[in-house]
């Protein structure tokens, strides 16, 4: 039986010697989030904050900050269930008493799932109502000196799509806090949340909201679980948890709340309303910018009496987000080839935050099946926002990036296996299309037997205009030179020249610096947070028959660009500050072991 609420899961955390208790006075304005950066970097415990400026209630941070802390809230038990679950479709087929018998230890352990009503005098979550100024007080951090300002970012928003009260989303999606009542509402396209809202707005009706901060962890994790639209989250909140999940009714609202929950926030987003919400530095690793979001009116706030307050930063990879969904995809990939039965396997990368870049192995049984695969993939859920999407029949791990690349790059050839499709949507915090959700999507096909042997050391001489060149893996070679504002066409005249010399590499990024070859999480995210396929992929071509033909090499320009927004960096203030206070916030900590 997994955690019923936050705080089992902390005392664990307590027990096991993997919790620091900061009790120094810290300020939830950027100090909170350069101390949580620096822990999680060094893979260190994680933090409860309990004199946090301008609150009562004290801040837990870095949950999920590494493996084994998502190993203990969550434990094996959701995984092996889950490839039981999906299994079934071998072993009930045909059906036979004979069958269900084998199988009913499962049928009992599904029994367990779902909702159960706990009277209100029971739910914790009912301890303390707030009517009057229901947000202040709340000690919703500021991650980085240039946000718009404070925002909730552990919100579990839940909503009923209108007119079908049985259909629930249950999403994470972050809130900029206005005022003591009101915070912004970050609904990015294919959210499910967001769909709801375009109903109720269609019939120009306000739609009601309740946002919950905690409870189990496994809330959490399903709230950022990429689902299918219609898969109740809440339901596979209690497979993960291995029970019924205790709710009770909102006694001054239309939703039921998780009865363990700390806080409940209740309100309604009304029709046609929009606000400027943001700067906020996001897991991409940048400032997503200012733009004009829904609004969320609160009307009442529930908490429990010693209600905890959870937060996460984001940042460049790796944080929590890394380690939750690692463990969110390992969950849901036995499910994969039940709805994409070419499928044999799918990972995104959060290196490259997760929309960015995926990968997957498919069915090749006849000559471009893998394109079946791509249409299905590109076509499923929030993969749709997928920018660049890589195939091989190839059984390897997908995790392992570099070997992945070298299945792919062995064997496609470029006149027929790359595909780059323009006027297609992004994800609104990537914003190398140079438009709001608006983008292209690549597609690379590695399949059947190698047609080429890849170099794997550098040894062809000076390139010119480029400083530095460091394989990443075999046949990619990471290049460096002028940066894009200086020489935008210097991708272009590179693919030119290592063409008519017959390079061996088939594939060259061109970056600002060449270093990022050192390893597979700043390759990722620095490759596929800065390239835009139509815009930034450069090879001699040959149109035939309405189909783009490549010729090697392949280059792709990674460089920054102008309009993209600015990296991540803490302000050298708060650096300087945590620096010489850091003996405070420890030696006072009360860290168990």
């Amino acid at each position: 039986m997994g955690f019923q609420d936050l705080r089992a899961f902390i005392e664990i955390l307590r027990r096991e010697g993997d919790l620091a208790v900061i009790d120094a006075p810290v300020d939830p304005v950027l100090e909170v989030a350069e101390i949580h950066r620096r822990v999680i970097d060094e893979g260190g415990p994680a933090l409860l904050f309990t004199n946090v400026k301008g609150s009562s209630f004290p801040v837990v941070t870095n949950l999920f900050g590494t493996i084994r802390r998502v190993d203990l809230a969550f434990g094996p038990r959701p995984e092996q269930l889950m490839k039981r679950l999906v299994g079934l479709t071998d072993k009930l087929l045909p059906p036979s008493p004979k069958a269900f018998w084998g199988q009913r230890d499962l049928v009992w352990d599904m029994l367990k799932i779902g909702l159960k009503d706990t009277p209100a005098a029971k739910a914790p979550v009912l301890d303390v109502q707030r009517r009057e100024r229901p947000l202040a007080g709340l000690p919703a951090i500021t991650s980085w000196q240039e946000d718009g300002g404070p925002f909730v970012t552990l919100p579990l928003v839940y909503t009923e799509r209108p007119g079908h009260l049985k259909e629930h989303n249950l999403g994470m999606y972050r809130m900029q806090i206005f005022d003591d009542a009101t915070t912004g509402m970050h609904w990015q396209i294919q959210k499910g949340g967001g769909f709801h809202h375009y109903e109720a707005e269609q019939a120009n009706e306000a739609l009601p909201v309740t946002v919950f901060l905690g409870g189990p962890p496994a809330l959490i994790a399903s709230a950022i679980a990429p689902v299918p639209e219609h898969l109740p989250e809440l339901l596979l909140a209690s497979l993960i948890v291995g029970g019924k999940l205790p709710v009770v009714q909102d006694p001054q609202g239309p939703h039921r709340l998780p009865a363990y929950a700390e806080f409940a926030i209740s309100g309604k987003v009304p029709p046609h309303l929009r606000r400027p919400e943001g700067p906020f530095g996001d897991h991409f690793g940048y400032y997503s910018l200012q733009h004009d979001f829904p609004v969320f009116n609160v009307d009442h706030v529930w908490h429990r009496k010693d209600a905890i307050y959870p937060a996460t930063v984001v940042g460049k990879p790796r944080q929590e987000d890394y380690y939750l969904g690692d463990f969110l995809q390992r969950l849901l990939s036995p499910a994969f080839p039940l709805v994409m039965p070419t499928v044999r396997s799918l990972w995104t990368y959060a290196e490259t935050g997760f929309h960015a870049l995926a990968a997957a192995v498919v069915r090749e049984s006849y000559s471009r099946e893998a394109l079946v695969s791509a249409f299905r993939i590109l076509g499923e859920g929030q993969l749709t926002l997928t920018k660049f999407l890589m195939l091989t029949d190839q059984p390897v791990d997908l995790a392992d990036f570099p070997s992945l690349l070298e299945a792919v790059l062995a064997r496609f050839n470029p006149a027929v296996d790359l595909y780059v499709f323009d006027k297609t949507s992004h994800d609104t915090l990537d914003y190398t299309g140079g438009k709001l959700n608006h983008g292209s999507k690549g597609v690379l096909v590695g399949v059947g037997q190698p047609i080429r042997e890849l170099p794997a050391e550098y040894d062809e001489g000076p390139i010119e205009e480029i400083t530095a060149a460091a394989p990443y893996c075999k046949g990619c070679l990471v290049v460096s030179g002028a940066a894009y504002e200086r020489e935008p066409e210097l991708a272009k005249r590179l693919a030119g020249r290592l063409a008519a010399r017959g390079t061996a590499w088939p594939l060259i990024v061109l970056v600002d610096d060449a270093s990022i070859a050192n390893g597979q999480t700043p390759f990722l995210w620095t490759v596929f947070t800065r390239f835009n396929p139509a815009d930034d992929i450069y090879a001699e071509t040959e149109l035939r028959k309405h189909h783009v033909g490549y010729k090697l090499p392949i280059v792709i320009d990674a460089r920054m660009k102008p309009g993209y927004p600015d990296e991540l960096f803490p302000r050298e203030d708060i650096v300087r500050l945590v620096d010489r206070r850091w003996n405070e916030y420890f030696g006072r900590s009360r860290q168990s072991s």
